[in-house]
């Protein structure tokens, strides 16, 4: 393949991520970031006069996990209000009467959206430097990174399915939250309290099985344990990767699917 056919198959798709990335300046995304970085710095240090002993190590890990999730709700936020935005003053439809496929519509979103999460994921990570070792606060930020894209590809494929942005926002937090939680909620299932002699407990575990065996393990991203007790390596991140690559496409696939069959 010639660099002119790339170019011609691609372009579109790199300036649409490049005007997606813009809209977070444009919306003043970047501002909520600045804030929540603040925000952050306000915490830990107010963590650190309430804490006695093993100060460094309380900040890290509370101000990590608060971090960790009020990014993930500025990325939904962002993403689902985004999409909504172009479907309601017909962007979509705009961008889709020119010679592009729906595809590369959507692969320009999410490459866009990506760049935002990078750009909420990096001063984060930057802040955590400061009561934590480099190499943590960088592992713990490019884990994020991964959660954040994962996020992206959720929060689109909602946005597309549901025509109201409380709907969107709703259902993406539920399934972020659900991928959090069930891994505590599967040992609970299997815990010594259960009779699993029991039909019904034995068809509810099955449920839980099989829910925690479709749903991405979100537990095992941005583990504030690497913070507090540096012992994350690189090799930690291979499975997040492939974890969100996989769903990532899987998402995707559902959501094309959804946008393929819509009537512009």
């Amino acid at each position: 393949m010639s660099i002119e056919t790339m170019r011609h198959k691609f372009g579109p798709v790199a300036v649409i991520a490049r005007y997606t990335a813009l809209e977070a300046f444009r919306t003043r995304y970047i501002w909520l970031v600045v804030a929540l970085l603040l925000a952050g710095l306000g915490i830990a240090l107010f963590i650190g006069d309430l804490a006695i002993t093993e100060t460094r190590q309380t900040q890290a890990a509370i101000t990590a996990a608060l971090l960790r999730f009020a990014a993930v709700l500025l990325v939904i936020l962002f993403v689902t209000t985004s999409v909504h935005r172009d479907f309601s003053d017909k962007s979509v439809e705009m961008m889709l009467s020119l010679p592009l496929p729906r595809a590369g519509y959507y692969l320009g979103k999410l490459f866009g959206y990506a760049l935002v999460a990078a750009l909420t994921a990096a001063p984060l990570s930057g802040l955590l430097m400061f009561f934590a070792p480099a190499e943590a606060g960088l592992i713990w930020g490019l884990s994020l990174l991964l959660e954040l894209v994962l996020v992206c590809a959720l929060s689109l494929l909602f946005a597309f399915t549901f025509n109201q942005i409380t709907g969107a926002i709703s259902a993406t937090l539920l399934f972020y939250l659900l991928g959090r939680s069930i891994a505590a909620i599967q040992l609970m299932a299997h815990g010594p309290l259960t009779n699993q002699a029991q039909t019904s407990t034995q068809i509810t575990t099955g449920l839980v099985d099989g829910l925690a065996y479709l749903l991405p393990d979100l537990d095992q991203f941005s583990r504030s344990a690497w913070l507090v007790y540096p012992s994350g390596s690189t090799g930690d991140l291979v499975p997040l990767l492939v974890q969100t690559m996989i769903y990532v496409a899987l998402l995707s696939a559902v959501a094309l699917f959804d946008l393929y069959r819509k009537n512009f």
